[in-house]
C-alpha cells in the first residue's frame, strides 16, 4: 500500500561539519601561506642583491678595479635601485617590503671592491660573503 520513499542526499547537520571541516583547513593554511610568502620575498630580495654585486663586481673587473656605475634608489621598503654602465645599460631592480636594510658600496668614480649588504625579513645578507639571520 505504501511505498518506500527513497530519500537520497546529505542532511544539513553532514553539510554543517563538512563546512566546519573546510574552515579549520582554511584557518590553519593562511599563516602557512602567509609565512611561505614572505621568504619568497626575502629570496627574491637576495636575487636582486647578488644580482647587484654581479653588475658591480663585473664593470670592477673589466675597467681594471675603476669603475663607473652610478646607483640610484634604496631599494628599501619596497622600493627600487637603478644601475647605470658608461655603455648606457640600465638595471632595475625592484625590492619588496620585507627589505628593511640596503647598503651598496661603490659606484662611481670608485676604485673600492664592490661589495653590498641586505637585510630582509630578519636576514642579514652580505655579497661577497656571508648570511645571518633569525
Amino acid at each position: 500500500m505504501f511505498k518506500k520513499l527513497n530519500k537520497k542526499g546529505f542532511t544539513l547537520a553532514e553539510l554543517l561539519i563538512v563546512v566546519a571541516i573546510i574552515g579549520v583547513l582554511v584557518a590553519v593554511s593562511i599563516p602557512i601561506f602567509t609565512a611561505q610568502l614572505k621568504k619568497s620575498k626575502a629570496a627574491v630580495d637576495a636575487a636582486n642583491a647578488r644580482s647587484i654585486y654581479s653588475e658591480l663586481s663585473a664593470d670592477y673587473l673589466a675597467n681594471s678595479g675603476a669603475y663607473t656605475i652610478t646607483v640610484a634608489g634604496s631599494g628599501v621598503g619596497g622600493g627600487t635601485v637603478t644601475l647605470t654602465e658608461t655603455t648606457g645599460e640600465v638595471n632595475t631592480f625592484k625590492f619588496n617590503d620585507t627589505c628593511t636594510a640596503l647598503t651598496i658600496t661603490g659606484g662611481s668614480g670608485t676604485t673600492a671592491t664592490p661589495k653590498v649588504e641586505l637585510t630582509t625579513n630578519g636576514t642579514s645578507y652580505t655579497f661577497p660573503g656571508t648570511t645571518s639571520g633569525s
